[in-house]
């Protein structure tokens, strides 16, 4: 961090020595080996299981499931902040632990939570949420996945396919989000639990991506996939109500990295600003760039100040779907903004992928889409305006 940015911070003692057992990690687990990640197209397991004996991975789980029982998002987000910091968006530990296991955590049976949490928590099993179709992505009401239960079988038959599922190549546990009446609009939504190894349950392509390369992205194919009624999740009908009451934290998770990511793009223009010499001066003393530099550093103290009250709120329980459609789309947006105008101030050098924020441009493209595009967030805040 440069010493001259000071940063508003909603963090205590506790939550900072945390920070330094991430750093550390990532220091030792992901960096050295992330390049050879982004090559491979995923991440290893290995480093799924030593995230979780670090106690890296789900701290909202009860201690009974294996977790530490903390429910504080300024956990999560020292996480996001650290990956951001070195670059690290392979391991997809927040997906994991911000978005899809709170799922499990809030409407899991007991012999669901027993039966999955426990490999949640250590690494052992990795998550994924499916979602998104081919015919259908922010409009959760056009999917076309069905369930059928047969009472013969005591089962649900699954068909269908998604597309675009983060950690979709690893996963070992995946939340489907499926239509068990097609006659019954929102209200025909569930979610049902397919886990590795299931028959008629097939892996697609590991997509390959503008950014983001190191983490897997696949396609997920259901052939009269025979999942048991006890993979319900929830009741049936209630997982559109469910997808709702769970999209505001996914969407403050995503702010969070948002501004973690333009407060490092801002350290890496900044320095580069006082090191780079042209005309024998550095080019941060030029008054264009000076300005481009007060902008960037103001859009990120703004940013962070916002952020930071929504995480608190959402502590309290007090952010609702409107303020995170807010903060979703604002600092995603901002954080595209922030990322180009540091590879413009970074010149060539800028467009090489060697250098970290060309790395941060591609990284950063997905932000204004997954999660809610920002047209969807818009959307959202307009309909609350009632207009």
């Amino acid at each position: 961090m440069t010493a001259s940015i000071q940063r508003p911070s909603i963090y205590e003692q506790e939550h900072e020595d945390f920070r330094q057992s991430v750093r550390t990690f990532l220091e030792k687990e992901v960096v050295p080996h992330h390049h050879q990640w982004e090559k491979d197209g995923q991440v290893s397991r290995e480093v799924w299981q030593r995230a979780g004996a670090a106690g890296l991975l789900c701290f909202d789980v009860d201690e009974e499931y294996g977790g530490a029982g903390v429910r504080d998002f300024r956990y999560n987000t020292v996480v996001a902040e650290e990956m951001a910091r070195v670059g690290a968006s392979g391991p997809g530990f927040p997906v994991h632990s911000d978005i899809i296991v709170p799922y499990i955590s809030s409407l899991g049976t007991p012999e669901q939570k027993r039966r999955w949490l426990p490999g949640l928590v250590s690494g052992e099993l990795i998550s994924a949420i499916a979602m998104t179709e081919p015919g259908a992505g922010s409009d959760l009401q056009g999917i076309r996945t069905s369930a059928v239960f047969e009472p013969g079988r005591d089962c649900y038959v699954l068909n269908g396919s998604k597309t675009f599922i983060s950690n979709g190549i690893l996963s070992d546990v995946v939340i489907v989000v499926c239509r068990t009446d097609p006659d019954a609009g929102h209200k025909g939504i569930s979610l049902l639990v397919v886990e590795r190894g299931m028959k008629g349950f097939e892996r697609g392509r590991n997509l390959e991506k503008v950014g983001m390369k190191a983490q897997d992205t696949a396609e997920l194919f259901f052939d009269d996939v025979e999942v048991p009624k006890e993979n319900l999740l929830g009741e049936e009908g209630s997982g559109f109500i469910s997808l709702m009451m769970n999209l505001p934290q996914e969407r403050i998770s995503i702010a969070a990295m948002a501004v973690a990511a333009i407060e490092q793009v801002l350290d890496l223009s900044l320095a580069y600003a006082k090191e780079r010499q042209a005309f024998g001066r550095p080019i941060g003393s030029f008054q264009h760039n000076r300005f481009v530099l007060a902008e960037m550093a103001t859009n990120a103290h703004v940013a962070r100040v916002f952020v930071n009250d929504c995480i608190l709120k959402l502590n309290a329980g007090e952010v609702d779907t409107t303020l995170a459609a807010m903060a979703k789309w604002w600092t995603t947006e901002l954080q595209k903004q922030v990322v180009d105008a540091g590879v413009q101030l970074h010149g060539g050098y800028g467009y090489m992928l060697e250098y970290p924020i060309a790395k941060a441009f591609t990284d950063s493209r997905i932000q204004t889409i997954y999660g809610g595009t920002t047209e969807i967030q818009k959307e959202i805040i307009g309909r609350s305006l009632g207009i």
